[in-house]
């Protein structure tokens, strides 16, 4: 990534769905990603009953104060959406004046898996995969084309790697087409400073999930300031890369509704940056 001026504007907020992932569930009912996965997946793939449970969650989000959000694929998935989810959502889309600005999620394992991915985000006028895919373990080259071909962007999303040197690894050098999204909460779940992330994956990076977790060691996820990431800090060294992409706005607890915390959480990122930008 080059280095610009320094952003002289607040970075747009977005809503990142998966905030959602105890919702279908009920929250309490597990303490792993797996099974609200699922129940999620199970619950928006029905076509007859898709648009209604997309809306509240839409709603959800603009009530919230957002304009933009990050789609996760649970909520309309490539493996299952057809043509009608994808109307369904671009007109649930506009009727709520909220853009997708990423597909969060994982994209496969195999570059047929990412192209279907793909083609799903270019439905929704979306260029940006955020999230996961062990495409790049099994087939770098293969992506790097499909990515090309659809003219959209993946941002590979640390969770396993304790360093961002095995992300660098892992996403080689197509960097056009193949970059980081740096996940804050992940960097410091395994005892790595999220802001010294940023500057080590600052020629790759493309986007940002900006999460708090509660301390190192585990992933449990909490607001802004109340756990270990030094969430102004990221703030400070995105804009003096000149970073001018969204800032995902990313809590998940599972036994909570996190809606009033996010609300909170976008105040308060928006405050600081027009603190930090002058207020322009």
């Amino acid at each position: 990534m080059t280095t610009p001026e320094p952003a002289v504007a607040p970075l747009t907020l977005s809503f990142m769905s998966a905030n959602y992932v105890s919702a279908a569930l009920g929250y309490g009912a597990a303490d792993d990603w797996g099974p609200f996965d699922e129940a999620t997946n199970a619950a928006f793939a029905p076509l007859e009953t898709f648009d209604e449970r997309f809306r509240a969650v839409l709603a959800t989000i603009a009530g919230a104060g957002f304009d933009a959000l990050d789609l996760w694929v649970a909520h309309l998935n490539w493996r299952w959406a057809t043509p009608d989810h994808v109307r369904l959502a671009r007109a649930a889309l506009d009727d709520y004046k909220l853009r997708v600005v990423s597909l969060a999620g994982n994209f496969g394992s195999t570059a047929a898996e990412l192209d279907t991915a793909c083609r799903l985000a270019t439905a929704l006028d979306v260029d940006l995969l955020g999230g996961m895919g062990d495409v790049l373990r099994t087939d770098l080259l293969g992506a790097a084309a499909v990515l090309r071909d659809h003219g959209v962007r993946f941002g590979y999303e640390n969770h396993p790697e304790h360093h961002p040197s095995q992300v660098l690894e892992l996403i080689g050098d197509d960097a056009d087409v193949l970059g980081a999204t740096i996940d804050t909460g992940w960097f410091a779940t395994h005892g790595y400073d999220a802001v010294r992330a940023i500057g080590d994956l600052r020629d790759r990076l493309f986007y940002v999930h900006l999460k708090d977790v509660e301390r190192p060691g585990e992933h449990v996820t909490c607001a802004h300031g109340t756990g270990c990431v030094d969430i102004e800090g990221c703030v400070d060294a995105l804009l003096s890369l000149g970073y001018d992409g969204a800032l995902s706005v990313e809590h998940e607890p599972y036994d909570r509704d996190p809606t009033s915390e996010c609300v909170r959480m976008r105040e308060a990122l928006q405050a600081y940056l027009e603190r930090a930008t002058g207020g322009e």
